[in-house]
């Protein structure tokens, strides 16, 4: 419709414009950089000129003809006249003065050719006026196109009737729209300003809050380790070892009770009474303590006790060992290898021996070194186990107190991401 062919003939013409304007822009820019050569040209000319003018004025003279008299002159007076010592010293330095001024007449011959011949930009100057016309012709052109342009604006005004009122009151209402919106985005900076301004207050309460809580547990944590030092002070007043030590007594009993016999024989040691009777006399002794006496020999000897024989075959050889859970576990405790005969039994005696020694030579270091370690626990508290303690409780709180502050910092900034997208998806709706 109407509507379309306008904004189609719309187009063309503004598009025919920009082509004006594009062409004069290139033509003023290459007019430009030719007045800026031609002002550089003249700029030169100058500077060529002004050290020709120079030049002759430190000479003094047009020509080497005139330079030539001149010498020729004064050698005369020199010759004719007389003069004072002064006058021909003058004389002589002004005859070297010419000889020399004689060469730089050639180079002024030379520059004022130079200048003569010089192109100063008159065929920039002809282009110059080429481009002018150039422009004029492309600014004519612009201007016809911008007549058409306002003819087609009119005619459209005309058959729009009151509609561009209407057009200028929406857009009057839109620039109040902007207004209230840009309105509203400053209170809403402002907002967010305090916003922030809060959330660093509450940061600082946080922070504050933090560097007691930690003061309050390093204190704690002082008492802790005072008390913790009095008990380990204390738990020294144990002898170390005793269960090692029992356990090794206990194990050498068991061992000993199977190689002991059921029944000890006890031998009785007989000593002789010296006995201090008269001479003639005789002494009754006890009846176990007589020489056998017979009246007739014993054709039958004595039995042997069957106990003793008994016992006597069952004691040749070594006997194996029934051991349980128990006992196993007994000589596991103690790195050994159980016995398993009773020929064994004399090797893990020894050893036996030489670990109860051995924890009998610690408890004695002990002693010897108890009262020192009590003494720096209580008052330096370094005993290395404990400081090793300490250290790994310490380290231990202040992970805690992190982890609570980096989930504390991570709610809020999720809080305020999430409000902000809010906000941004209010204004996308808007």
């Amino acid at each position: 419709g109407g509507k379309d062919d306008f904004f189609t003939k719309k187009s063309e013409l503004q598009a025919q414009m920009s082509e004006f304007q594009a062409k004069i822009n290139a033509l003023m820019e290459r007019k430009g950089e030719i007045n800026k050569a031609l002002g550089d040209k003249r700029a030169e000319a100058q500077e060529s000129k002004a050290e020709l003018s120079k030049m002759k004025k430190s000479i003094g003279y047009t020509s080497e003809t005139q330079i030539d008299e001149r010498i020729a002159e004064i050698e005369w007076k020199m010759r004719t006249d007389t003069i004072t010592l002064k006058e021909e010293k003058d004389y002589i330095k002004e005859i070297a003065e010419l000889k020399r001024s004689r060469p730089q007449l050639s180079k002024v011959a030379k520059l004022e050719d130079s200048l003569a011949n010089r192109d100063f930009g008159g065929s920039q100057k002809e282009q110059l006026g080429t481009m002018n016309a150039e422009i004029n012709l492309y600014r004519d052109g612009k201007a016809t196109v911008k007549s058409k342009l306002d003819e087609l604006f009119n005619g459209r005004k005309e058959k729009m009737g009151d509609l561009p009122d209407l057009m200028d009151t929406r857009t009057a209402l839109g620039e109040k729209i902007r207004e209230k919106i840009k309105e509203r985005n400053e209170l809403r900076d402002e907002f967010r300003v305090q916003e922030r301004e809060y959330n660093e207050y509450l940061k600082e309460v946080r922070k504050a809050k933090q560097e007691k809580f930690v003061a309050e547990r390093a204190l704690q944590s002082a008492e802790w380790d005072k008390v913790r030092r009095q008990r380990l002070a204390e738990k020294l007043e144990e002898q170390p070892f005793v269960q090692e030590m029992t356990l090794i007594e206990q194990t050498m009993a068991f061992c000993k009770s199977l190689v002991q016999t059921k029944e000890e024989v006890k031998e009785v040691e007989k000593k002789e009474v010296a006995l201090d009777n008269p001479e003639g006399t005789e002494v009754l002794t006890k009846k176990e303590d007589r020489d056998e006496e017979f009246y007739f020999v014993p054709t039958k000897a004595k039995k042997a006790n069957k106990s003793k024989t008994k016992g006597g075959k069952e004691g040749s050889g070594a006997k194996p060992i029934k051991h349980n859970a128990v006992t196993f576990g007994l000589f596991d405790k103690l790195k050994l290898d159980a016995p398993i005969t009773t020929d064994d039994i004399p090797a893990i005696l020894e050893k036996l021996e030489e670990q109860l020694e051995s924890y009998k030579e610690k408890v004695k270091l002990w002693e010897i070194n108890k009262e020192e370690r009590k003494r720096r626990i209580l008052e330096e508290g370094v005993d290395p186990e404990e400081e090793a303690k300490k250290e790994e409780v310490k380290a231990e709180a202040e992970e805690e107190v992190k982890e609570e502050v980096e989930e504390e910092v991570k709610e809020e900034d999720a809080e305020e991401e999430a409000k902000e997208e809010a906000e941004e998806e209010k204004k996308d709706d808007e």
